[in-house]
């Protein structure tokens, strides 16, 4: 999980970035549910970053349910992901609004954004 990770300072929270990408890596399948994921120590060393950034992600992922932490176990994606169709659609928005904003920041076209994913969304992925 931790090689597809790339974290940018480009203004976007190093937190923010890493919980993004961490929901796009379930989005993908590339973390299903039960997976676990590495622990917040592996990560932090991993990614020349503080534990606290990677505790604060981890914790949002947990808030929003995406994540459940046992205990001297790990971090898991849960199995049954949050999967009300309002709810998906409203995190859509939201999504879809911090995605144009970063975008727009790193100087890429929305509209060269938005071909590319519908060839994703073409292809299954």
């Amino acid at each position: 999980m931790l090689d597809g990770l790339a974290l940018r300072d480009n203004g976007v929270p190093i937190y923010v970035q890493l919980r993004e990408q961490i929901l796009a890596a379930i989005g993908r399948g590339a973390l299903k549910p039960g997976a676990q994921l590495p622990t917040m120590r592996q990560v932090a060393v991993a990614l020349k970053i503080d534990l606290n950034t990677v505790q604060r992600a981890y914790a949002a992922l947990e808030r929003e349910g995406v994540l459940e932490t046992v205990r001297g176990r790990g971090s898991f994606v849960v199995q049954n992901l949050p999967s009300s169709s309002k709810t998906r659609r409203a995190d859509a928005r939201d999504f879809a609004a911090r995605v144009a904003a970063q975008a727009s920041t790193a100087g890429v076209d929305l509209n060269d954004l938005i071909e590319d994913l519908r060839k994703l969304a073409g292809r299954g992925a």
